[in-house]
């Protein structure tokens, strides 16, 4: 649209005295799906055949089209800038609809001056919309109270408007999870409303099938103050939230789990049955945990790591950390990950810790010691994602810029990279811890039920990926 042009600075109108019988202005534009969707979200008008693929297919057009007034919106901005420009008072307008507008039409918007009235100052234009065939697709009338002092002012800035579907990146995470059998999921104590709700919806997505661990009469108490019911032959009993935690381990032993989700318990409590040894889920790793973002304005998941669990790794711990991230994200489709291991500097010093930590992981890389996608560091956080921050610093890595998985020095600096980025950019979330003999869901209370449902997600695909599987039932 007009504002949209930034070699153009200043508008300037056409006065009633002015404007001339015939004169004309126009501008082109090409719709995007982005248009199509700001046009619903500003109207409210959410019409499925505008933004539902699926159903448009089945639509006369067989694809998606534009709403109708979004040409009409065109033509509006070529009256209020170019003819007559502004201080123009719109009186009416009539428009007539001839074709459909796709993503990836150009169009042209035109008006031309075909009345004019000094004693009113009133205004007729023709108004026509053509695509690049040249087709009309709009034509009507504008009736407008022409401008009679001149005025040339600035371009206004226009906030920048940004398009985001909370959760769009783990949709697809969730219909890869779905196309495989549920997986038998131990629910650790599901006690309080959301843990038991969480599990419920990701069992009705077809994501796991629950044994709910817990004492019975507080979990049947749950499910009716939630308004569900449960299948009590799948409710196994105990008398409190630490033996919840033993028996939910004992079922993944069996062979009857493959995955454990955390209910109203505390996290220490399930992970001790974890870690007990001999009759734990211990494996020859540490426990880590990792977050998965789906962050506005970033074409890709991004995981960080370890921002729960290994408050100051050393080297063995660090070498699990990333090799469980690894392991993660190749499961869930990436072939080749790209790992940074992030510090405050770029270059290897002596003075910084983490830095030394950052390069021997890569040789252990370089090595074998790490398997699976490609790994570099030490990166400062903005050069791990920022493809400007590396052009200009002049870096030169296969990684930097464009890194999938994040692996920070410490808990603390995870920690607050992940919950920035989830509460001041606006990141849905959602992880798992790994390293145990099966995939861990550590919910919390401020997790949402897309957080919950993702989660469940990971699991299944990650759990899919390791030799052995849950007995089937």
């Amino acid at each position: 649209m007009f504002g949209c042009d930034p070699s153009i600075t200043t508008v300037e109108n056409r006065t009633l005295e002015e404007l001339q019988i015939g004169e004309s202005a126009e501008v082109d534009r090409v719709l995007t799906p982005e248009d199509i969707e700001l046009f619903a979200v500003m109207s409210g008008d959410v019409n499925p055949a505008h933004l539902d693929a699926t159903y448009a297919a089945e639509t006369g057009f067989h694809h998606v089209i534009a709403h109708g007034m979004w040409g009409g919106a065109l033509i509006s901005a070529v009256l209020g800038t170019r003819l007559p420009g502004p201080g123009t008072i719109y009186l009416g307008q009539s428009l007539r609809f001839r074709r459909p507008v796709s993503p990836g039409d150009r169009i042209t918007v035109r008006v031309t001056v075909r009345e004019k009235d000094m004693a009113s100052a009133k205004v007729t234009l023709d108004c026509l919309c053509l695509n690049q065939a040249g087709e009309l697709v709009i034509t009507g009338e504008a009736l407008v109270m022409a401008p009679r002092e001149k005025v040339r002012r600035p371009v206004s800035h226009l906030p920048e408007v940004r398009l985001h579907t909370p959760g769009a990146r783990f949709a697809n995470l969730i219909l890869a999870a779905r196309s495989l059998p549920p997986l038998p999921t131990a629910i650790v104590h599901p006690c309080d409303d959301l843990s038991l709700l969480g599990a419920i919806q990701a069992e009705g997505a077809g994501l796991i099938t629950p044994w709910w661990v817990g004492p019975k009469a507080r979990i049947l108490a749950t499910a009716a103050a939630a308004n569900v019911t449960l299948d009590e032959s799948r409710i196994v009993d105990t008398p409190h939230s630490h033996a919840s935690a033993e028996v939910a381990v004992d079922l993944v032993r069996d062979g009857r789990a493959g995955a454990l989700m955390k209910g109203k318990l505390h996290t220490d409590e399930l992970l001790s049955a974890v870690l007990r040894r001999d009759t734990g889920l211990r494996t020859e790793r540490r426990l880590s945990h990792v977050f998965a973002l789906d962050v506005p304005d970033v074409d890709r998941i991004l995981f960080i790591t370890d921002a729960a669990i290994n408050i100051a790794p050393d080297l063995e711990t660090m070498k699990d950390i990333v090799q469980n991230a690894i392991d993660l994200v190749m499961a869930l489709g990436i072939e080749c990950p790209r790992t940074a291991l992030l510090s405050a500097v770029e270059t290897v010093t002596g003075k910084i810790p983490s830095t030394l930590l950052a390069a021997s992981i890569c040789k252990m890389h370089d090595r074998g010691q790490i398997v699976g996608g490609l790994i570099d560091g030490p990166l400062a956080y903005d050069n791990a994602i920022s493809m400007e921050a590396v052009k200009a610093k002049g870096i030169v890595s296969d990684v930097a810029g464009r890194a999938d998985i994040l692996v920070a020095p410490n808990l603390e600096s995870g920690n607050m990279i992940a919950k920035q980025l989830i509460h001041l950019g606006g990141a849905e979330a959602a992880g798992l811890v790994l390293g145990a003999k099966v995939p861990i869901m550590l919910t919390s209370r401020a997790d949402g039920p897309s957080a919950r449902l993702t989660s469940a997600a990971l699991a299944r695909l990650h759990a899919e990926a390791r030799p052995t599987k849950p007995v089937a039932e």
